[in-house]
Order: C-alpha cells, then structure tokens, then sequence
C-alpha cells in the first residue's frame, strides 16, 4: 500500500511554556507525532528542518518545530550549547505534545540535528516511556554523555554525511555505547549540512522510513 498523503492538512501555531514559539504540522491522518531538536545558532524557521519536516508530513507523519530557547535566553551563546538545558526544553514540549487533543495520542519520535541531537538523546533517555523512535541528521550524540548513550530505548538512527569524516567517526563512537536498536546511515559525498544536490531530500526519505518502521510499522512502505 502506498502511504504518499498530501503534505499537511492543517498548520497550528503554538506556545509551549516557558514561553517557546513552535508550529504544529497535522496531516489528514497522522501515523505518529515527531519532535524537531535544531542545532546551535538555529530555530524553528530552519530551512534544512522545515525541509525534512515536509517530507516527513508528506509520509503521514505530523511534527513540531518549536524554538528550543526564548530570545533573551538565545542571546547568551553559553544556553545554545547547554544540553541539559535543551533537553528540558524537549521534556516541556513533549508534555506539551502529551497534552495537546491533536497529538495526545499519537506515537512520539524525535529528530535531531547537531547539538539538538545530543538534547534528544538526553531527553529521550531521561523519558524512555515517551519516545518510540529518534534520528539524528548530522548530529553531535557524543555531547549527550556515555550514561545518557547507555540508557536511551528508542530505535536510533544516525545519519551522516560521507565527507563530515569528524563527526562520521564521533558517531561511529556514540553508537558503539549504546545498547539500543542503532543504525549509522551515511549519505555519500554529503557534508555537515547536507547542501548538496539530493543530499537532503535522501535524508528526508531515511527518517520517513526509519519513523514509520518503528512508529507506526503498520502503515506501509516509504521508499528509500
């Protein structure tokens, strides 16, 4: 069965306390719910994220993208690198989600990018009854700490570009301490951000995949 779906039926801003701007994406008939954790210097407008949450919609999958710190806290650079900070960020916006008619009951994943990656892992280690399933676009898990690593449950995928040698070799590392479902999917000629022709959209078509495989198995084939 195909599971291609128009893009998103319905566009909710939203708040999410302490005081964090955020933008809900609803397919029709949404499989699951995923959570965006951008990386360092980044936020809900991120073009790269909004791009992957497209792709992610347009596979039946709903998402949040929210700011993980208010303005005043953005302009300390010390809170953009704090990641026990940014994972309680995510814990808010989880309960948020939890709380919310239009999520309530949908599985949860989360997505990663950079040091928002490292947030995830955290968050989802400190709530392993609440995420299903994690992806990491370029991501930095090593900061998340080895006891984090250890406990995270979710299934994770991470992805990575074939010329991002340095952060390739930290996840190969990362992955080594965790005890979950793990894959390390390489995106070859791809650098950090994934600028290059195709490159994005291969990793738009990886999360859709890895989300519903474990989300929401029942849903049928997103190709790869």
């Amino acid at each position: 069965m195909s599971h291609s779906r128009p893009a998103v039926s319905r566009a909710e801003r939203v708040i999410i306390p302490p005081g964090l701007e955020g933008t809900i994406e609803l397919p029709a008939r949404a499989d699951a719910v995923i959570l965006f954790a951008h990386g360092s210097g980044s936020g809900r407008l991120s073009p790269r994220n909004r791009q992957v949450a497209g792709a992610l919609n347009h596979a039946g999958l709903a998402t949040l993208l929210f700011d993980l710190l208010t303005e005043d806290e953005a302009a300390d650079r010390r809170n953009v690198f704090d990641i026990g900070l940014l994972a309680q960020r995510l814990g808010d916006a989880m309960e948020f989600i939890a709380g919310h008619p239009a999520t309530a009951d949908l599985p949860l994943g989360l997505f990663g990018a950079s040091t928002g990656a490292a947030a995830a892992l955290v968050a989802a280690a400190a709530r392993p009854a609440d995420v299903g399933a994690i992806v990491s676009r370029g991501g930095r898990p090593d900061l998340a700490g080895e006891a984090s690593l250890a406990r995270v449950a979710a299934p994770t995928l991470l992805i990575v570009g074939g010329e991002d040698r340095e952060v390739l070799e930290l996840n190969a590392r990362a992955r080594s301490r965790m005890t979950c479902a793990t894959e390390l999917a390489v995106v070859p000629g791809a650098s950090h951000l994934f600028e290059e022709p195709g490159a994005l959209e291969r990793v738009g078509r990886l999360a859709a995949a890895w989300f519903l495989r474990w989300l929401a198995p029942e849903a049928s084939d997103v190709p790869v």
